[in-house]
């Protein structure tokens, strides 16, 4: 089993980063308004996302991916996302 951690890109440019052990579920929980946190920024896009196999670990690289660290290692990784 596989637990994913994942950056969703809110429809106001808000990013939400979580973590489910099924993605394709959880996207459309977020997407049907089903989610707290990003129900009043519908409509989401998955913008990034990686697989562990333990769920300590995705949630040890969920934390990080919140720091002001994580954040630019996403801006990094997704650069051409953020200039085309």
């Amino acid at each position: 089993m596989y637990y994913y951690i994942y950056i969703l890109e809110c429809n106001d440019g808000f990013w939400y980063t979580g973590y489910t052990k099924n993605l394709k579920i959880r996207i459309d929980e977020h997407n049907k308004g089903q989610v707290v946190s990003t129900k009043r920024r519908l409509p989401v896009k998955l913008i990034y996302f990686e697989g562990c196999l333990h769920q300590q670990d995705a949630t040890k690289r969920e934390k990080y991916l919140k720091t002001t660290y994580g954040k630019r290692y996403i801006k990094n990784r997704l650069s051409n996302y953020f200039t085309g």
